[in-house]
């Protein structure tokens, strides 16, 4: 009973603008975040380390009398551009190497899957922390890096499964008999018709990117010189009992930004998907 009334909100929720507007936040929240902030994520203020909430600091305050809001505004800013970035990049790479690989066919097809299968071998995170750990200090662009290099296998795989079925259709084999060549076959008529379930899963793994950074950090792996959600979450963590507002603001920004990117998914899923 509790499961179906559960699975009714969540289809509810999917198909209102809940998700978008949670999208929307996020995006302003990073834009404009540190412009508003009210001070300094890493000001010290020994004198109220753990503060609750109050005017003075809406949120509270952390480990060293951190002010708990402006940090979460600045997380914000940094996992945005880390969810571009890596969504960019593993779009980029992965759906060009779909779509090569499901049109083409033959051993590009197989070269290109093979690569895939290879890269997937690794659980995500291992191989996410096996790279990171190469560098002696991670940047944001190390936590970049590291998300991107496992992070285009499952846009490969849909370009390649969606290019599979386009091949086959008629107005490609038009492209075919107007002497077409491949690359203006792929370009112009291909990837346009990838969009739809592109989209879909960008939106879903833009949150997917989120909590891995998140995660990273949480390990002490992430972007030591910017603030991170992950890593005020890990701090919230050793005073759970004493001081429970900083983990729960922390998992509270994480969770919601997560929840909002996988609902508008769902909701675009349902607006272009004809099905």
């Amino acid at each position: 009973m509790l499961r179906a009334r559960a699975a009714r909100l969540y289809g509810w929720l999917s198909a209102s603008p809940v998700g978008l507007a949670l999208v929307v936040a996020f995006f302003v929240l990073a834009l404009l975040g540190p412009v508003v902030a009210p001070y300094d994520p890493r000001a010290i203020d020994l004198a109220h380390e753990y503060a609750a909430p109050s005017l003075r600091h809406l949120l509270g305050t952390g480990d060293n009398g951190i002010d708990l809001l402006s940090a979460v505004l600045y997380g914000a800013r940094l996992a945005a551009v880390v969810g571009v970035s890596v969504v960019g990049i593993s779009l980029a790479i992965g759906v060009s190497l779909g779509a090569l690989a499901g049109y083409a066919g033959g051993l590009t097809d197989h070269l290109v899957t093979g690569f895939a299968d290879l890269v997937q071998a690794f659980p995500a995170i291992v191989l996410n922390i096996a790279i990171l750990a190469l560098v002696a200090e991670p940047g944001v662009e190390h936590v970049i890096l590291a998300l991107a290099a496992n992070g285009w296998v499952l846009y490969a795989r849909i370009a390649r499964a969606q290019t599979l079925t386009l091949r086959e259709r008629d107005f490609i084999d038009a492209t075919r008999a107007l002497g077409f060549r491949p690359s203006r076959t792929v370009i112009r008529h291909i990837l346009p018709n990838l969009a739809a379930p592109i989209v879909v899963q960008a939106t879903a793994g833009f949150g997917a990117v989120v909590l891995a950074e998140a995660t990273l950090s949480f390990l002490g792996l992430g972007p030591g010189k910017s603030v991170s959600w992950g890593a005020l979450l890990d701090q919230g963590t050793a005073v759970l009992l004493r001081f429970p507002h900083v983990a729960l603001v922390a998992g509270a920004a994480i969770a919601a930004t997560v929840f909002g990117f996988n609902l508008t998914g769902d909701w675009l899923r349902d607006r272009l998907d004809p099905r």
